[in-house]
C-alpha cells in the first residue's frame, strides 16, 4: 500500500472512530434524560449533597447554557451545570453532576494526574495554535524542519490526552461510589449510571485515537516530501 493510500485510510479511520463516539455519547444522553432517577433528585441536588458531605460547602454550582456544557472550574472553585443537568432529575442528570463533582473532590485531594493536566493548560493551548500554524506554513512552502516542529506539538496535545483519560475515569469512578455511599440512586440506577459515563468516556478514548492518528498520517506526509 503507498503512502498516499495509507494516508487516506487513516484519515477515513481517524474520521469514522470520532464520528462513533460522538453518535453514542449523544444516543446516550439522549436516552438517559428520559429516564428519572430513583430518588427524583435533580442534577444540583446531586452535587450539592456530595459537595456538602464531603465538607466542601466552599465549592459552588451554578448554571450555564448549552448542552452538555458541564464542567469544574479549579481556579474559581465552581462546579458548572449545564440547565438540562441543573434542573433535571434524570440518571443523566445524576450522572454528568456526580462525575463534575468527582473533579471537585480530586482537585481537593490534589490527584496527580489533575494536577499535571492543569500544569499543561496553558503549553497545550500554545501548541494547539503553533503546531497547526508549523504545519500549514510547513506543507504550503516546503518547510520541512517547520513542519516536524509541528508534528512535535502534535505530540504534546497527544500526551495531554493521555494524561486527561484517567483524569475522565478517576473522576466517573468517584462519582458513581459518591452516589451509592450517599443513598441518591439505587442499584438500578448506578448500572445506568455506569452506561451513561463510559459511553461519555469513550469520547475522551476517541479523541486521543484520533490525535494518534493524525500525527500518523502527519509523519507519512513528512516522509514523502523528505
Amino acid at each position: 500500500m503507498s503512502n498516499i493510500m495509507l494516508n487516506y485510510l487513516l484519515l477515513f479511520v481517524s474520521i469514522i472512530v470520532v464520528s462513533v463516539a460522538q453518535i453514542i455519547v449523544s444516543a446516550s444522553y439522549s436516552k438517559y434524560k428520559k429516564v428519572n432517577n430513583c430518588k427524583k433528585v435533580t442534577g444540583f441536588d446531586v452535587a450539592r449533597s456530595i459537595l456538602d458531605k464531603n465538607g466542601m460547602k466552599d465549592v459552588y454550582i451554578t448554571e450555564v447554557q448549552g448542552k452538555l456544557a458541564d464542567h469544574y472550574d479549579p481556579k474559581r472553585k465552581v462546579v458548572r451545570l449545564s440547565s438540562d443537568i441543573y434542573h433535571g432529575t434524570s440518571i443523566a442528570s445524576a450522572s454528568v453532576a456526580a462525575h463534575e463533582v468527582g473533579h471537585a473532590i480530586q482537585d481537593r485531594d490534589g490527584y496527580l494526574f489533575m494536577r499535571i493536566r492543569s500544569a499543561m493548560v496553558p503549553l497545550v493551548n500554545f501548541a494547539s495554535f503553533a503546531g497547526y500554524f508549523a504545519i500549514m506554513i510547513g506543507l504550503i512552502f516546503g518547510f520541512l524542519r517547520l513542519f516536524w516542529i509541528g508534528i512535535i506539538l502534535e505530540l504534546v496535545i497527544l500526551l495531554f490526552q493521555l494524561v486527561t483519560l484517567p483524569v475522565e475515569l478517576d473522576a466517573s469512578r468517584r462519582g458513581k461510589n459518591e452516589l451509592i455511599s450517599n443513598n441518591l440512586v439505587d442499584e438500578d440506577d448506578l448500572s445506568d449510571c455506569s452506561k451513561m459515563l463510559a459511553a461519555a468516556a469513550f469520547t475522551y478514548v476517541a479523541s486521543l485515537l484520533s490525535t494518534l492518528l493524525e500525527i500518523l498520517r502527519l509523519v507519512l506526509m513528512a516522509k514523502d516530501r523528505d
